[in-house]
Formats: structure tokens, sequence, C-alpha cells
């Protein structure tokens, strides 16, 4: 039996491409479950198409990592590659495939006897990925601001229009994934894929983060005006702006996260602090 061949509607493909047209629903999240999760698995099967030119381990990969940073599966929820492959229709090798990349993202974890579980949320994770995201995206906006093109800064504006509107619409899924394609967007303006690439394998405890702060503790008007410092000093071509606005926006998780963990500590491992604090 095929799967749906139905769009799918991740904010981010696997691998690094392109971001997906948004979901138009609003984030369902269970902020109050404990972290010993459910037996019960959301239904992901529309999420891959047997008919899609892209391998079927990577679309699992995504529809299983997506269900997780959005809160379908809390920290705790059981995961056996038979359930998982009876969902998809395929056999337990590619699901085996994406469980691999899955604990190679952090987000999945093996227990000898036990079993393949949700993971908890490191914040240490957390500020080691902001770190290292810093690093990379402040040096992206400050070249975009050099070369960016005036149909690359419409992009942008449309972008920043239709996170406006999902805000409006207490739209939360569609505006993460809105948010997801302005970075991608700005990435692509300086023709390095790599890039993208490297932020996508080391923010995947951000993600999960971002989805427990909205709209509680980061007001999507607040991250929106953020969006617009960026995009006037990119329209200005002014790379010191570029890079401060950048800057700024990436450490608003910084401010979040402690009220995030104190709000929702069954999400949360207990926190090992740096010998050298990366949140200075």
């Amino acid at each position: 039996m095929k799967a749906s061949n139905s769009e799918i509607t991740s904010p981010m493909s696997a691998g690094g491409d392109a971001p997906l047209n948004p979901p138009r629903r609003r984030l369902r999240r269970r902020l109050g479950e404990t972290a010993q999760g459910s037996s019960k698995l959301p239904d992901l099967l529309a999420q891959v198409s047997m008919d899609s030119h892209e391998p079927i381990t990577r679309q699992i990969f995504r529809a299983l990592r997506q269900a997780i940073f959005m809160g379908e599966m809390a920290p705790g929820t059981p995961l056996s590659e038979k359930e998982v492959s009876d969902m998809f229709h395929v056999s337990r090798q590619p699901v085996r495939e994406a469980f691999i990349k899955l604990v190679e993202a952090g987000v999945l974890q093996v227990l000898p006897q036990r079993g393949t579980f949700v993971k908890r949320i490191s914040p240490r994770r957390v500020r080691e990925g902001r770190f290292i995201r810093e690093a990379i995206e402040t040096a992206v906006a400050r070249k975009a601001a050099q070369h960016i093109t005036d149909e690359q800064l419409k992009q942008l504006a449309d972008n920043l229009r239709d996170q406006r509107i999902a805000a409006k619409a207490n739209d939360t899924a569609a505006f993460l994934a809105l948010d997801e394609k302005f970075h991608f967007t700005i990435a692509q303006t300086i023709d390095c894929g790599a890039a993208w690439e490297a932020i996508q394998d080391i923010k995947a405890q951000m993600d999960r983060v971002r989805y427990l702060s909205l709209p509680d503790d980061s007001p999507l008007d607040h991250l929106i005006k953020q969006h617009a410092k960026i995009l006037g000093a990119l329209r200005a071509h002014d790379p010191d702006a570029a890079e401060a606005a950048m800057r700024g926006h990436l450490r608003e998780i910084l401010v979040t996260l402690g009220p995030i963990v104190a709000r929702n500590p069954a999400w949360f491992e207990v926190d090992e602090r740096e010998t050298v604090p990366l949140s200075e």
C-alpha cells in the first residue's frame, strides 16, 4: 500500500533543502504531560509519499523529527521500528535508518533492554547550538548585506508580510515555518549551501525550544520586529547593522530558555553548565 502523496507540510525538508509550504494549522502542544510519554503516536502517514523523488528514509526522518519538534511526541514517548514501519507501510530498514539519524540529531535515545524513546531537551546543547549558529548566521548576514539582490529583498519582504498574517491568526506553526524560510532565504543570497546545512545539523535542540517558547515567552510581534530590523539592514546594504541585528535575534533564546525550563521541567534534562559560559 502506498503512502499518501498529499503535500508535505513540515517547515523544513530533510537534508537542508528549501523549506516547504507552511502548515495551515495551529501548533498543538502537550506541555502538561510528564516525561513518561504515550505509546500512541500521531498519524504521520500523510507526511510521506512513495511517488516522491526523495528517499523514503529522509521523508520518515523529517516526519518524525517535526512531530517531536512540535510537541506531538513528548519526551519519554516510546518508538518501535515495527509500529513506525506499520504506520508508513514500509519495511523496517528505512525506519531503522531514520532512527539512527534522529539519535545523531540528539532527539532520540536508545536505552539497552528497554527500547527507543524521545529524548529530553538538553539546555546545554541548546546553548551550544545557538553559539555555533550565531557564528555562522552573523557571517552570512554580513555577506548578504553586500550581495543581496532586489528580488531577494522582495522575497524577504513578502515573507515578513506572511509572518504578520500568521501572527494575526495566532497560527504559530505557520509562523515558525515562515521564520525558517526567512533565515533560509538569507542564507541563499550568498550561494553557500554548506552554511545552511551546517546550521541544520546543530540547531535541532534550539528548534524544540522554539516550539515551546511561542507565544508565551517569545511573542510573535516581538520576533517580527527583529526580522524587520534584519531586513532593514539588508535593504540598506549595511553589513555592520545586519550582523548586529542577526546576533540580537539569535540571542533571544538565551532570554527565554530559563523560563521555559522552569515551566516545563519534565521536557528537559538536568542542566550541565559549561566551564566557559556560552551565553555571554
